[in-house]
């Protein structure tokens, strides 16, 4: 039954063939037997079966609240969830329990959706493997998977295994793993749809301000948004259809611009134009990568769509200005972290300046610390104009080069999600996070600096039987579409369900460090 798309084990439900418990207790043993992948922070295990037992009884009496009504998920840890920690994997707020939901967790609450535990991260976010939170790295599913195991040629399951990807890894070890049917991500620069890739699901970062990003604690607020992720890109746009709209709470939401969440299955393709941008032939591009990029631009070409190429010159300068803008806010943002109202405090008291040192040193790891001073330094006023204020204008013309191509006619932009399939954990590892997320990002980044929807969909597995991903970026607002063109793709694709070997999964230690 974890193997269903949420349509499918949703019928399940309502047809009495299951019970929301019965859902809930196999998702719960599903982490169990899966905690050597450390995907999730916590798991609320008490409040997850309370959920599932009202959920029978809401169905069972014919009240079912919609289609998630009693589906097990889970949400990235640096979202809000009243009375249940959030630590965004710093040490900074272990012990933090906040008082309210964020808006979508509330969304998916109101709905009937069984919360099943906190997924783990990079540490505030600020990662592209989820090997820099302070519970220890995640591990992708797939390095367990008969493909990936084969190819290694070891029974060792500690063998050189592979990221998970970041920021959301955990969110994406949880649903590659089977033991969530949706879960929560976020997206600053491809935190959804990087993780979304290496572990083989789909991964939606919608158009900026379409999800509210109340409760959602920030990193670069101009470009955060709330990610999706499932198994099917039809329910994705159910999800998404759930959790879009205005929210008071957040002052940069907006109305949703249609209410339609299903998507046709018989989608004409012939009217659709597919771009393809020329300079996302990058430097570091796999052949493997190249080669699913060109199958999938041929069959998209061999339905009838128009395929093009397109250029957007300023991509090349994408992730510089990706790096000084982050860096900014994210000096501006972590400047709450004081000691003072909530979260660790430093064992230092001689003064107030003290105190904030101790505690910023204390409670952020180096990742956080170097990032928050790079942004300091870019903001000193004698380099404000220098840095600052020349990385906003080419953030507009970066913009300017989506609006141009989207205006001339093209509908979607076909390209790949990151570089190559998942990285060995050991040779992650050997380069800085500032130097990993730039290769890790380096695709995806732009959308946000665009306020752009992207999907990543799973294409097909590489020689070395591990996921590899393309993305689908589309015009603002236009969602709905981007999905549907998603959808057609999905279907021309045979995408291999994951598959455990029985000794892996009866694996019972942690790598919680």
């Amino acid at each position: 039954m974890l193997g269903l798309s949420i349509r499918e084990v949703s019928a399940a439900l309502r047809e009495g063939k299951l019970s929301a418990q019965e859902l809930c207790r196999k998702c719960l043993e599903r982490i169990r037997e899966t905690r050597h992948l450390n995907a999730y922070i916590s798991v609320t295990e008490e409040l997850a079966m309370k959920q599932a037992q009202e959920a029978d009884s809401r169905i069972l009496r014919g009240e079912a609240r919609g289609p998630l009504d009693g589906i097990p998920f889970s949400v990235k840890d640096n979202f809000c969830t009243a009375n249940v920690e959030t630590t965004c994997a710093s040490r900074m707020l272990r012990g933090y329990y906040p008082p309210f939901n964020a808006t979508v967790v509330q969304k998916l609450l109101d709905q009937g959706a069984v919360l099943v535990g906190k997924t783990n991260l990079d540490e505030f976010a600020m990662g592209a493997g989820s090997t820099d939170g302070a519970f220890g790295p995640v591990r992708n599913p797939w390095s367990y998977a008969a493909p990936y195991r084969d190819f290694r040629g070891t029974s060792d399951p500690d063998s050189d295994w592979v990221i998970a990807g970041g920021s959301s890894g955990g969110s994406a070890a949880s649903v590659a793993s089977l033991s969530s049917f949706l879960a929560l991500g976020s997206d600053t620069g491809g935190s959804t749809r990087n993780p979304g890739s290496l572990c083989g699901v789909v991964a939606l970062k919608p158009s900026y301000g379409l999800l509210s990003r109340h409760g959602l604690i920030p990193l670069v607020n101009s470009m955060d948004v709330p990610g999706i992720m499932t198994r099917k890109v039809h329910d994705a746009a159910t999800v998404l259809g759930i959790l879009q709209g205005r929210d008071v709470k957040d002052s940069t939401t907006i109305e949703a611009p249609g209410s339609s969440v299903g998507l046709p299955e018989d989608f004409d393709i012939r009217g659709i134009c597919v771009g393809i941008p020329k300079e996302y032939h990058a430097p570091g591009l796999s052949a493997e990568t190249l080669a699913q990029w060109t199958r999938l631009a041929d069959a998209f070409e061999r339905a009838g769509a128009r395929v093009q190429e397109v250029s957007l010159p300023h991509t090349q300068h994408s992730i510089v200005c990706y790096h000084v803008l982050c860096c900014c806010e994210v000096a501006s943002n972590m400047a709450r972290f004081d000691g003072l109202q909530y979260g660790h405090r430093g064992d230092v008291d001689g003064s107030t300046e003290a105190l904030y040192a101790s505690t910023r040193h204390q409670g952020f790891n180096h990742v956080v610390r170097r990032r928050v001073l790079s942004g300091n330094y870019f903001l000193l006023k004698r380099n404000y104009e220098r840095y600052f204020v020349r990385a906003q204008r080419l953030r507009r013309l970066i913009s300017e080069d989506f609006r141009r191509v989207f205006g001339s006619g093209v509908h979607v932009l076909l390209t790949p999600t990151t570089l190559s399939d998942a990285a060995p954990y050991s040779d992650f590892i050997r380069e800085d996070n500032r130097t990993r997320s730039a290769q890790e990002d380096v695709f995806t980044q732009p959308v946000n600096m665009a306020g752009l929807p992207a999907v990543t969909v799973p294409t097909a597995l590489s020689s070395r039987g591990l996921p590899i991903g393309l993305q689908l970026i589309g015009q603002n607002l236009q969602d709905h579409k981007l999905l549907a063109v998603a959808h057609w793709m999905e279907r021309q694709l045979d995408f291999p369900d994951i598959r455990f070997h029985t000794d892996v999964l009866d694996r019972k230690d942690a790598v919680r460090s």
